[in-house]
Parts: structure tokens; sequence; C-alpha cells
């Protein structure tokens, strides 16, 4: 029954039987989950302060599926606080019989509660065993239900520009900034009628569902066969993924920049950002360079240089000699950094001073405007990527870049 039908129902019965119905309390969040339900939580701080002694409702498990919740409720009963609940079939009081019956009753709950969840679970691995995807196909399948079964059909529409981006990647090299400008040409588009991302054509070219196999649950190793009619080889999946293979080994988004979140395009107003490249040395070993540019989310045509993150840096420490530094920026982080630097700083001078290097030992124990520029011109230059990001957090506009300059806006 729906709630409302719940309430109708009770405050019929409750005014046949005399009960006076304080308050009404509507929930309608799972009870198999014990601490989750804001509205129940609160119920039984009211009963423990004594606001209500009594506890209507249409049926225990309504209450509780679940041992922690019903644990409370059975607390309740023996400090005779909560003195009654009332279903609307049976009636709960501070007796151990009738505790008993209600901690069966949402015991039972629980039960089914689990049993249902093993069953959905197996009917999944059953689904999927047939050769059914669970979820709703990818662009250029449509789900189908017909005679009260389902069924996945090929797109007739979408399905032909799928393939050709495949074979246009294996059998041409095309890369899929390049996709993105013929398929931006096209009637192509998603099933609400945008036109697809970069990121959703790199996620299509990666699908296994198109040559007819898929994983479930994601990354857990299952493999099945799909019941579906593929629409491209094995072998050109196969071609299409060495094509996508770059140099840098590690997933996408693995990698963490500090200067990515404060630059913006100064040409297009897109996003900036970075990537490594290794110039190998003559006598072995490797020098690491990491440039920064425009992603070229906004305008594939932008032409904005890319600039090092030496030049970056160099600039960005005359930004911060140049901006007013607002105290009030700094969080409790950067706080800790600020104070762990003033500590080593006094430690260096000391050494320095006990070495015959100074005359007297002084410094200031004061966290202010001149030593956190000096802290911020270190975390910059010679800082971790923790600390780069604190100071950043400084920064009072937005960052663009332009011809491999920053300009500052408000």
């Amino acid at each position: 029954m729906s709630i409302d039908s719940q309430i109708k129902e009770m405050s019929a019965l409750a005014e046949k039987e005399g009960l006076s119905i304080k308050d009404i309390r509507r929930e309608s969040f799972s009870a198999k989950t014990s601490g989750t339900r804001e509205v129940f939580n609160r119920l039984l701080l009211d009963i423990y302060d004594g606001k209500f002694n009594g506890i209507f409702t249409w049926a225990p498990d309504r209450l509780s599926r679940n041992a922690d919740d019903l644990g409370r409720l059975v607390d309740l009963m023996d400090q005779n606080k909560l003195q009654t609940i009332r279903t609307f079939s049976q009636t709960f009081t501070n007796n151990p019989n009738e505790k008993f019956l209600l901690m069966i009753l949402c015991s039972q709950a629980k039960l089914e509660n689990d049993n249902r969840g093993i069953n959905v679970k197996r009917g999944i691995r059953a689904k999927c065993e047939m050769g059914w995807r669970p979820n709703k196909p990818p662009l250029g399948y449509f789900g189908r239900a017909f005679g009260g079964k389902k069924d996945v059909i090929i797109d007739s529409e979408r399905a032909p520009i799928i393939k050709e981006m495949y074979e246009r990647v294996a059998k041409k090299g095309e890369s899929g900034r390049t996709l993105k400008r013929w398929i931006d040409g096209t009637s192509f588009r998603s099933r609400d009628g945008k036109k697809v991302s970069l990121s959703q054509i790199y996620l299509t070219l990666k699908n296994p569902y198109y040559y007819g196999e898929f994983e479930y649950p994601k990354n857990s190793g299952t493999w099945y066969k799909g019941s579906h009619t593929p629409l491209i080889s094995r072998k050109i999946f196969n071609a299409v993924q060495q094509q996508l293979v770059t140099s840098d080994k590690g997933e996408w988004g693995q990698k963490e920049f500090p200067f990515k979140g404060i630059l913006r395009c100064g040409g297009c107003g897109g996003g900036v950002t970075a990537e490594e490249k290794f110039k190998k040395l003559k006598y072995g070993g490797f020098n690491r360079h990491v440039y920064y540019h425009c992603t070229r989310s906004k305008d594939y045509d932008c032409k904005e240089p890319y600039i090092s993150d030496k030049e970056l840096i160099e600039q960005l420490v005359e930004i911060f000699d140049r901006i007013e530094i607002s105290p009030g920026k700094i969080n409790q982080q950067l706080q800790e950094q600020l104070e762990q630097y003033q500590r080593l700083r006094a430690d260096i001078l000391r050494q320095e001073y006990l070495q015959g290097k100074y005359d007297k030992f002084d410094y200031d124990k004061n966290v202010d405007i001149g030593m956190i520029r000096e802290y911020v011109k270190h975390a910059l230059t010679n800082g971790i990527l923790r600390e780069q990001k604190s100071v950043l957090s400084l920064l009072p506009h937005q960052l663009y870049l332009r011809n491999r300059h920053f300009l500052l806006r408000v």
C-alpha cells in the first residue's frame, strides 16, 4: 500500500478505537539499513524525551528490517518509554511474549529482504548467462519488450555510424578528435538529442559489447557472450584498442597536476590540462617535462600554445608577489603547512647560528604576510603536490592562459 493509503487506514482505526494521534511522521526510505532514516531516528528521540508513548504503524516491518533498529525499539519498551506499538492487526506492549513476537516478525521481514536480494542477484546472473546484459544497451542498440520478454535490436540510425567509427580508427588510425569533427557534421546524436562528447566517443570505442561480449558486474572479471547481434568483429575491436594505447601506461585521470584546476584557456575559454613528456638522455635515464595546454573541449582548433610547468611556476611566483593575500583565505591545512615551514626555517637558522654564521639567533614565531609570501614561493618551486594545491587556494580570481602568459580576470 502507498503511504497515503496506510495513513488513511490507520487514522480510521485510531478514530474507531478512540486513540489520540499526536503527530504523523512520513518516511519513504528503506528500513533494511540501520541508522539511515532521519525521521525514524527523530521519532525514537522524541519517544525517549517523553513526547510520545506509542507508535501506530501499518505493519512491524515498516519500523524495522534490521537488528539494530529493532533493538532500539525493544530497549525503549524495556525502559517503559514506549508502551505500545499498534499495527493494523496486532498490538505489542511491554510484555515478554509480545516483544518476542515483535522481534520474530521483524526478523522474518529481514530474512525475506535478504532472500529477495539473493533472488534478484540470481535472476541477474541467469539473465547474463542467457546473453542479456541487465542494464540499458549502449548507443547503436535499442531495448525492446514484446510478449512479456525483452530483446535488444540494432538501432538502424546510429549503428552504421558506430561501425564506421571503429573502421576509421582500425584502418585509418584516426584520432578521437578527428572522429568528433566528423560525427559533429553528421546527424548522429545521443538518445537525449545532444552531440556526443569526446569522452563518450572513447568510451564507445572501448566497449566490448559491440563485438558481442560484456562484463557484469563491471570490473568483476566475469564475462558473458551476448545474445545480441554484434556490430563489429573481435579483430576490428582489438585493432582499435591498439590504436588507443598511449605511451602513458597508467589509467586516464590517474595522474594529478597541481595547476589544472586554476587555469582556463584565454583563447576559447575551455579548460586547461597537462601531460608528461620524457626525453631520453644520451648516457641513460630520462628527463621529465610537464606541459600545460588547452583541452580543446570548446574549440577543437584552438591555437593556444603549450607552456612548460617551469615557465608557469615562474609567472605564478611573480603574480603572488603582486597580489594582495588575504589572511582570511588561509584554511586549516595551509595553516598547518605554514607552521611546519616556520618550524623548519627556525631549525635551519638555529643550526646556522650554532655554526657561527650569525651573531644572534632570532626569528618571528608569528605567521605574517612576508612569511606567507616566502612559503608560497617555496611551495610552488620545491613543494609537493599537496603543498602546491594549498597555496593556489590563495589566488583571488580565475587565471586565464593566453599566449603563454597569465591574465588575471575578476
